[in-house]
């Protein structure tokens, strides 16, 4: 099958499943085009992503792609949000840590790209601790490089992450000058901001979600990748700011994963808000209206806001 003939099923199969429901998307962006670097041929991995189930493993994944849903053109804000879902690194929860966030999105005048980024793998990558960076730096590269063409603002993209998405959005904002591809495009891959909610921010064995870990490094990786890969160590002044959620009583990703990710941007007095819920657990997405943690869209929406990403709300 050809590369054009499968852009086109994907974007179909898309289309489909999410019906009327949210924004129309428009088109299905090919990261690589063929040419990923560091990648190897497996077959046991076959390109299906599905947004009908709500979750693609990572077998379903070869080819990552930017699902683009525009802002409505009457209110758009020219900003843009590069979403990733979380799954532990084993895969993606694509509806309601995607689909159903980049419809929010909109609402808000702000366009947005659900990203589904490779999990890391040894059966077909070189080296897998990179290659869901890959994915986020060639994201972030191809949304800067179009965005007069697709009515965005080049200074407002920011980068989105739920639970190892969260890893992923945290690592392209600390990582987003170390060169893990060959490539002519000079094009900044930093983020302009990071939305981080409930996220896998380190490695460390004391706070880590292990699961993460582990398919990112392996079972034995070196102090040096423990380092490397825990992105509160690798905070700078130029590190973007950051809205953060998390609740308490989260059983998959230690709280102190946004704890420490925040302390370490008020060390270089970098703009942070991080809200923490008394309960809520882990993977609510959008939130439970009936609880406190369902607030943290209406906070975000205003974090937004106020720093002129979004449009302001109607008042009744």
């Amino acid at each position: 099958m050809n590369k054009r003939l499968k852009q086109k099923m994907l974007a179909f199969i898309c289309l489909i499943s999410i019906g009327g429901s949210l924004f129309a998307q428009t088109k299905v962006i090919d990261l690589w085009n063929g040419k990923i670097p560091g990648a190897k041929h497996n077959t046991q991995f076959k390109q299906m992503v599905d947004t009908t189930a709500g979750w693609v493993d990572k077998h379903s994944i070869v080819d990552p792609c930017l699902y683009f849903y525009p802002a409505p053109a009457a209110k758009a804000s020219g900003a843009a949000v590069i979403i990733c879902p979380g799954g532990g690194y084993a895969g993606l929860a694509i509806r309601h840590e995607g689909l159903q966030v980049a419809q929010w999105f909109n609402s808000l005048g702000i366009t947005a790209f659900v990203l589904t980024y490779r999990q890391p793998d040894d059966a077909i990558m070189e080296n897998k601790s990179i290659g869901p960076m890959q994915d986020g730096q060639r994201a972030i590269r191809i949304v800067r490089r179009h965005a007069k063409e697709w009515g965005i603002n080049p200074d407002k993209i920011g980068i989105m992450g739920f639970s190892a998405g969260g890893h992923v959005a945290s690592t392209i904002s600390t990582h987003y000058n170390e060169k893990v591809y060959e490539s002519d495009d000079l094009t900044s891959a930093r983020p302009d901001f990071s939305l981080l909610i409930y996220p896998v921010i380190s490695m460390d064995s004391t706070i880590t979600h292990w699961g993460s870990r582990v398919n990112l490094l392996g079972n034995n990786p070196t102090l040096e990748q423990v380092k490397h890969f825990s992105n509160e160590l690798q905070v700078n002044a130029q590190t973007p700011p950051a809205f953060l959620v998390q609740s308490f009583d989260d059983n998959a990703v230690p709280v102190q994963n946004s704890i420490v990710y925040a302390l370490a941007l008020k060390k270089y007095n970098i703009p942070c808000e991080l809200h923490l819920y008394q309960s809520g657990g882990h993977g609510y997405g959008m939130g439970n209206p009936a609880n406190t943690e369902g607030m943290w869209t209406e906070s975000c929406r205003k974090w937004l806001e106020i720093r002129g990403l979004s449009i302001k709300k109607i008042r009744e």
